[in-house]
């Protein structure tokens, strides 16, 4: 089936389709987790080996970023490495996997990594975000001098359909993250899940100085007379537009662009 009997038996059919298929100049987002294995003492050595010295100079040299790289200080189903990539398009990733599938240097070095006699690592499991209209890509946060590293926190909101998650964003693009920004919470990336599980759904990257911060700028959220007022409407309350949420409090690696 081609794109356009795509669209057209989609939008016959009633669906509401991911924002991926407008022209836009969102970017893309890859979150790719590597799951570990505590009985494995050496895969987080391995693997973060591995994605310093040889997966992010090809991706650089490919064209991707920014580029962030964590660890689970607050998660389920630790130990993992998440590996955060940013390309500016759909097309731009597909050319970034032809160039680091064409990259000589790259690909010694993966062989060597999957040559090793134990598991560099038990699974990958990813998904692909389309960047919001009101914060389209990631924002780096500043790093001031030898600032000590941040904390980051991952959370994603399910909702029922994709009416209700359109609902969702819009509530995040015309209020939310300011309300963040003024209270405190440094926003890094908001995006719409494409391609993933637990769909529809978004999910967003937020920063703190540290935890105490973090404690501090949630308090401040929730007494906010405009998310009072904005929570307080019927159209947007969390029980008819949220069905979940899930975060993790994230920990970044020393070659992590974002930290």
């Amino acid at each position: 089936m081609n794109r356009r009997h795509f669209l057209a038996g989609a939008a016959g059919a009633g669906l509401v389709l991911p924002s991926t298929f407008a022209a836009s100049k969102k970017a893309i987002f890859e979150l790719r987790y590597y799951r570990l294995r505590n009985t494995h003492a050496n895969q987080v050595t391995r693997t973060s080996d591995f994605l310093e010295k040889a997966a992010v100079p090809a991706l650089r040299r490919a064209g991707a970023g920014p580029l962030g790289f964590f660890s689970g200080v607050i998660a389920g189903d630790s130990p993992f490495i998440l590996a955060l990539v940013s390309f500016p398009s759909l097309s731009a990733m597909e050319t970034a996997m032809e160039k680091m599938a064409a990259d000589s240097a790259f690909g010694k070095a993966r062989d060597e990594y999957n040559a090793a006699p134990d598991l560099g690592y038990m699974r990958i499991e990813n998904s692909l975000l389309r960047g919001f209209e009101s914060m389209p890509r990631i924002e780096v946060p500043p790093a001031e001098g030898n600032r000590a590293a941040r904390i980051f926190e991952l959370r994603t909101y399910e909702s029922n359909d994709g009416s209700t998650l359109r609902r969702k964003i819009k509530m995040f693009d015309d209020e939310e993250i300011a309300i963040f920004r003024r209270c405190g919470i440094l926003p890094v990336f908001f995006g719409e899940t494409i391609v993933g599980t637990h769909m529809p759904n978004l999910t967003y990257m937020v920063a703190y100085d540290d935890l105490a911060a973090r404690d501090k700028a949630w308090r401040a959220f929730g007494a906010d007379p405009d998310w009072q007022r904005l929570r307080a409407r019927p159209d947007l309350a969390d029980a008819e537009i949220v069905s979940n949420i899930s975060n993790a409090i994230l920990r970044p690696l020393p070659f992590s662009d974002i930290r």
